[in-house]
């Protein structure tokens, strides 16, 4: 009994002896991905989160790189478009007014901020006559809210001013808006800056060439007077400008917000002593007849001004919805501007593309936006897609199917105070 239990003893001190020598690597424990993640890179990929807007939908979700829904806002009102994240953990968004005179794509009505629990904490109503907020809002660092309208023009006016449309047509206007006090505080009409070629015994005539600081009022007029369609806005906190994506002339206009709401209306005063004329415009020099410089939109949405530390900081980013002579492909552009702010007559005024990014299988005609995130990746938001995620080699290291209406994605840092008040 001694010797069996000798040999037994040896047997087991053995095999310890051989486990405890051998290095046995637990197995990675299994990444367990959604359906609707299509493409997953995880060594290259930013662990981040996603706020995934969608466009006239009662919800916003925030998403991880797995595809799994990590919170979620639900509205009692259907969103207009945007709707952000912001840094104390609230929210800002536009939402659809329950009765409007018209309803062009993207018409909202209704900002709204919510607290970090999600509970509505200000609510400002803008419909003026026919006059309708739209599409995108933006919480300026003074705790103002600038946001798009459009501005009804009565036909009368219009003819008067030399526009060749018989019936209204409709403007962009920005208005900033106190929300302690409800007060109006800004504001920005394109009416105020427009130059026309069509009726020399009207208003406004004069060279569209010579005046690339105007809006040609006459320039793609669509038959139901939506004929410019601004989608998006971005601040710039460094230059106190503001750059205004518009669709239908495929441009970005910069305008200046350090103008008095008089200076605004006319083409003196502010920091630039440009008024509120453009200080620069690009994406289309077609739109005001110069023949140099190189058309780079074709619709195109969210100028997307690069900053916080990102890589390519003070560049902008830019959906281009599709390409020359209707090709169904988007691209993803980052601009560099210059510096200063150039845009002279029968000049190439445009910005250098220093990153663009494109697919055979990106395209979506509307809506739609990209973000840069911290590692250098690009977030792409396709609108009939979701969304993707790309290197700044292009390789594609992330894709969220979605259904339709993805207006547009933003990136938020684990670690970020936005997402620390959501407990994240």
């Amino acid at each position: 009994m001694i010797h069996k239990t000798i040999i037994a003893f040896s047997f087991i001190t053995l095999i310890f002896s051989c486990n405890k020598d051998s290095e046995i690597t637990p197995p990675e424990p299994e990444v367990i991905l959604t359906e609707n993640v299509t493409v997953y890179v995880p060594e290259k990929i930013h662990d981040n989160l996603s706020l995934l807007v969608k466009g006239g939908s009662l919800t916003s979700f925030l998403i991880d790189k797995k595809g799994n829904t990590v919170h979620e806002w639900n509205f009692e009102t259907k969103l207009g478009n945007d709707f952000e994240l912001l840094p104390n953990g609230k929210s800002i968004g536009m939402f659809k007014r329950a009765e409007v005179f018209f309803s062009f794509g993207g018409y909202g009505g209704v900002i709204k901020i919510f607290d970090e629990t999600g509970t509505e904490e200000w609510s400002y109503d803008y419909i003026n006559g026919n006059d309708i907020g739209h599409h995108d809002v933006e919480m300026l660092p003074n705790g103002n809210v600038i946001f798009l309208v459009w501005e009804e023009i009565d036909p009368t006016t219009a003819q008067n001013a030399g526009v060749n449309f018989t019936e209204s047509i409709y403007v962009e206007k920005l208005i900033e808006v106190n929300p302690t006090t409800n007060q109006v505080e800004w504001e920005w009409r394109s009416w105020d800056h427009i130059v026309q070629e069509y009726d020399s015994n009207a208003l406004n005539y004069n060279s569209v060439a010579n005046n690339p600081q105007k809006i040609n009022i006459n320039y793609n007029l669509e038959s139901n007077g939506d004929f410019m369609h601004a989608n998006g806005i971005d601040y710039d906190t460094v230059k106190d400008i503001i750059y205004i994506s518009v669709n239908f002339f495929s441009e970005v206009w910069v305008i200046d917000h350090s103008t008095t709401i008089s200076e605004a209306s006319s083409s003196i005063g502010g920091n630039y002593n440009k008024g509120g004329d453009l200080l620069y415009r690009f994406g289309n020099p077609s739109a005001y007849n110069n023949t140099l410089g190189t058309r780079t939109f074709y619709n195109n949405h969210f100028p997307n001004l690069l900053e916080n530390g990102v890589p390519g900081e003070g560049n902008v980013l830019v959906y281009g919805n599709s390409g020359p002579d209707g090709l169904e492909q988007s691209t993803v552009y980052e601009l560099m501007l210059p510096e200063p702010f150039s845009l002279l007559p029968n000049t190439n005024n445009e910005p250098t593309t220093v990153w663009s990014f494109t697919d055979e299988e990106l395209y979506h005609g509307k809506i739609s936006g990209a973000d840069r995130l911290v590692n250098g990746n690009t977030l792409i938001c396709e609108g009939g897609f979701g969304m993707w995620e790309v290197t700044p080699d292009g390789e594609v290291v992330w894709k969220y199917e979605s259904n339709a209406n993805s207006w547009r994605a933003y990136g938020y840092e684990f670690g970020s105070p936005a997402l620390e008040y959501l407990g994240l």
